[in-house]
């Protein structure tokens, strides 16, 4: 029992068909990209940025300790890293270093923050 239809409304009838079934195909699109980009990948190193609140604070207080001319030189050594690698970590903030080595660093920071202790007081 098909009840007549206006030409022009049969016309829009059917565009409209075509375009739900367009934003169905561009929703589903999106929900696969949104996936795919927010998913967490396992065994993938995390970058610096916003995701890594600790290893930016560890930068901060390492670069206030590498004011000085040759402290970079210095701690590259200790690390057993070539000074660019450091030069990366520290300063460009576009890498981060292994765990051994984010604990080098951090055992680095903390001796040269601490005050130094007098041999006296320790006898």
């Amino acid at each position: 029992m098909n009840s007549p239809m206006h030409p022009r409304i049969r016309a829009l009838l059917e565009l409209t068909d075509g375009l739900a079934a367009a934003a169905h195909e561009t929703a589903k699109a999106a929900r696969n990209t949104y996936r795919e980009r927010t998913r967490q990948a396992r065994g993938v190193t995390l970058r610096p940025g916003p995701d890594t609140p600790l290893w930016n604070e560890l930068v901060v207080e390492a670069r206030v300790l590498l004011k000085k001319h040759g402290e970079k030189a210095n701690l590259a050594r200790e690390l057993g890293l070539p000074r660019q690698r450091v030069h990366q970590f520290i300063m460009e903030r576009s890498a981060c270093p292994d765990a051994e080595r984010t604990l080098q660093l951090l055992a680095w920071v903390n001796l040269r923050r601490r005050p130094s202790t007098s041999l006296s007081r320790n006898k």
